[in-house]
């Protein structure tokens, strides 16, 4: 099991599978062992952008007996319980994105306002169309200052995420959110840097755009696993609901009951045999394989009529049934189907819409007068491009 998000890998020759779970942040990798080694896997995940951490490698009885058993024979081990490690991660991961929202609107409000408000208040508009060099103005610079490091500081983990998205050959949102804050960004950069030059020229920066659409996503990531945050709460209340001790059947090799003992429900392991009795919860999911009762699921369903179990039934303990969790449902499944093909469509779309505007303004398709003083047919085709490029980011 890896911790990390939504997103898996492809089916490959050695990773045939990869649910994942979102309440729990998870993902579970079924993989080739002849193939891909532990640390082949864990670096692929690595490089995918998210962090790995290999858990459960064996059970956990496994592991206490290996401990156990070491030459020296002085070490006693037992089952330790998480202690909130994973509830901490989630908490941290909120107030990251909570600290680069807040650092990201410090700096996004006033270059809103400077290119938004101020403009239309007479004594600010002149403060802010005050010439620094040439035609750049105290307005320009002072959001090309502040647009900076909402870009470049604040924006990194976006840059960081494309990079290891375009490696493998996909297009993630962070592709999609860098590509159209870069188109705003730059063509910003070469329009104050072409006043600052230029006696003449009039720049027309978009300095806010790329701000605004950054905020913007960040506050959409902080609500988003805030909500994750009180799901996966939700659900460790329900798998407290499991009992702590459990009835481990002990069999020899031709399958025979030698004996039973009792372990801690936490212990419990993959292909192991339970025994339930009467007026007792059951210990985790898994399988009937002999008898028959009935079983409360009001845990699950809401409803406390017992419901009938026999040889081959399923039954579900405080596991929560993580494999329902995993799978993904239809309408996700063609989200993720479209995604693929949305990001390239946009960039051809975005091109497009460039080049039809260039050529209509080298070969006079439209009047004169639609091209602003300060801009050529370039310029302002550039924009319709640009335009194009920044509106499904907002759309996404």
């Amino acid at each position: 099991m890896w911790d990390f998000r939504q997103r898996c890998f492809r089916s490959t020759a050695w990773c045939s599978k990869c649910p994942s779970c979102t309440g729990n942040e998870e993902a579970e990798i079924l993989y080739n062992t002849k193939v891909v080694s532990y640390n082949q896997l864990i670096e692929a995940v690595d490089d995918s952008g998210f962090e790995a951490i290999l858990i459960n490698l064996n059970g956990p009885r496994d592991l206490i007996k290996v401990i156990e058993s070491t030459e020296s024979g002085c070490f006693k081990a037992m089952f330790f319980p998480d202690g909130g490690g994973r509830e901490s991660h989630r908490k941290e991961k909120i107030k990251q994105y909570y600290r680069s929202f807040l650092w990201s609107t410090v700096f996004t409000i006033p270059v809103f306002l400077t290119s938004m408000v101020f403009m239309y208040i007479p004594g600010l508009k002149h403060v802010m169309d005050t010439k620094v060099v040439n035609m750049l103005t105290v307005g320009e610079l002072i959001r090309w200052t502040l647009a900076t490091p909402v870009k470049f500081v604040i924006g990194r983990r976006f840059y960081v995420g494309s990079y290891n998205a375009l490696r493998h050959g996909s297009a993630t949102l962070d592709v999609l959110i860098v590509l159209g804050t870069n188109a705003a960004y730059f063509y910003s950069v070469y329009s104050v840097s072409r006043a600052a030059t230029s006696p003449y020229f009039k720049s027309t920066d978009i300095f806010e755009t790329s701000s605004m659409l950054i905020s913007f996503i960040l506050l959409g990531k902080f609500l988003e696993v805030l909500a994750k945050g009180k799901t996966s709460v939700a659900i460790a209340k329900l798998m407290e609901l499991s009992p702590e001790a459990a009835i481990l059947l002990t069999l020899d090799k031709e399958e025979n009951l030698i004996g039973e003992e009792g372990i801690d429900s936490r212990l419990i392991q993959k292909n192991n045999m339970i025994k339930i009795i009467p007026v007792v919860k059951v210990a985790s999911d898994g399988y009937a394989i002999w008898g028959q009762s009935h079983v409360n699921e009001s845990m699950i369903t809401g409803e406390a009529r017992p419901v009938a179990k026999r040889k081959g039934d399923t039954v579900i303990g405080g596991t929560l049934n993580e494999n329902a969790q995993m799978a993904k449902a239809p309408v996700q499944k063609f989200a993720d189907f479209i995604s693929k093909f949305f990001e390239p469509l946009v960039i051809i779309l975005s091109f497009s819409t460039c080049l039809a505007w260039f050529l209509a303004g080298t070969f006079h398709g439209y009047p004169r007068s639609w091209i602003p003083s300060s801009m050529d047919s370039f310029e302002l085709a550039l924009q319709f491009g640009i335009s194009v490029r920044s509106l499904h980011v907002h759309v996404l």
